[in-house]
């Protein structure tokens, strides 16, 4: 699988772009503020729909376009997969301006924008598009995963499997859904003595949906792991081997380690832990348990990384799990994600660029940015179809 042609219309620092791409290996150049990270994130967002640091989706389109009577961006993806060629199209369109175009001044937030998404041809849902052109994407912030707050672990394992689980996909949608509708009733009711009869209603919904999501990601943990067995001896030598352990807000009685745990039985844990935290959620109008609660923990040779690992071994970590993640995502659905690596070989020493590099020989297309040429081996440059980044123009 690989992206051949990408189309960009107002996006980021984009007022417009046509790039053709082939297989293999792609550096982009640039200085910073060029534009090399945007042109990830416009791919990044042609797979999940989502922005990887957009607060909404507004800010996505360029500056100047939302002095425009209609305001809009527009991404078009061309890729090859083994069963043929997929078109994706996202357009965003502002809303359009009562007072006209030619506004001298920009709002610091951009006002609500509607998404439309098309593949080949047919308009679809986010839900139904996410999966279907999977990439793998490691920057400098996932170094943090590590020692970082446990919602980027919880958000690596979200991304991981909503590309190769469309049952997970929905269910997350749901359960997100249910948790904030939840918690807002725990706000209302957290000065009453009764307790509302809707609470149980949203408390199986939340059991429902949580269960599905808690199962699928101990059985991507186990497969992670067969990954991680392989993988991480080579990025240290064999020194060390690396486990991932899921940690749940719900007592499964020592049987997280079980990969295969049916989700009908975590749907009664969770109902009894739900039951459980009752008066705490009531007093403090939030909801405590649940899979938005879980956590990971990296432990090499049983030493967690989180606590104890040093700046190197939680850099090798992170590395090895977006490997990881691209291994997994490969083994689900029989293709190789499009891997796309931003400016990481600065942060990386130049052993664990070796290891990174020779890691990629298996992938069809790797995408890598980077400011200085000289971060990258010169026989990997040689092999390479390089591009130059200025000002939101691409160079051959």
């Amino acid at each position: 699988m690989h992206l051949f042609h990408l189309s960009l219309t107002n996006f980021r620092n984009y007022v417009r772009l046509d790039l053709l791409l082939g297989a293999g290996l792609i550096v982009l150049r640039g200085d910073n503020a060029q534009g090399k990270t945007n042109l990830l994130e416009a791919i990044y967002y042609l797979s999940t729909t989502r922005s990887l640091r957009a607060r909404v989706d507004g800010e996505l389109i360029h500056w100047l376009a939302w002095r425009d009577d209609l305001p809009y961006a527009r991404l078009v993806g061309h890729v090859a997969t083994s069963s043929g060629e997929l078109q994706i199209e996202l357009t965003l369109l502002g809303a359009r301006r009562a007072d006209g175009p030619g506004r001298d001044k920009v709002s610091e937030t951009p006002p609500p924008v509607r998404k439309n998404i098309q593949v080949n041809g047919l308009k679809c849902r986010a839900l139904d598009l996410v999966g279907q052109f999977p990439v793998v994407m490691f920057g400098p912030l996932d170094l943090a995963l590590v020692d970082g707050q446990p919602a980027l672990r919880r958000r690596y394992l979200d991304i991981a499997l909503s590309q190769v689980s469309q049952p997970y996909v929905r269910a997350l949608a749901r359960y997100n859904q249910v948790l904030q509708q939840r918690n807002h009733l725990l706000r209302r009711l957290a000065h009453r003595e009764r307790v509302d009869d809707q609470l149980a209603f949203w408390d199986n919904e939340l059991a429902e949906q949580g269960a599905i999501l808690i199962a699928e990601r101990l059985a991507a943990v186990h497969d992670l792991n067969r990954v991680l067995d392989d993988l991480h001896p080579t990025l240290t030598s064999g020194r060390e081997r690396l486990r991932m352990r899921y940690q749940c807000s719900v007592d499964l009685s020592g049987r997280a380690a079980r990969y295969a745990l049916p989700a009908a039985e975590v749907q009664d844990r969770l109902r009894q832990a739900l039951a459980g935290a009752r008066r705490e959620e009531l007093q403090r109008g939030v909801s405590l348990v649940g899979p938005h609660r879980d956590d990971l923990r990296f432990m090499v040779n049983e030493v967690d990384m989180g606590i104890y690992g040093s700046r190197g071994q939680q850099r090798t970590v992170a590395l090895a799990l977006k490997l990881a993640e691209a291994a997994f995502v490969r083994r689900r659905v029989g293709e190789a994600p499009v891997l796309l690596l931003d400016d990481v070989m600065s942060e990386l020493d130049q052993v664990r660029r070796a290891d990174l590099l020779a890691g990629l020989r298996d992938h069809t297309q790797v995408i890598i940015t980077a400011t200085d040429l000289s971060d990258l081996p010169p026989a990997l440059l040689a092999t390479a179809t390089r591009y130059e980044l200025r000002d939101g123009l691409i160079q051959g």
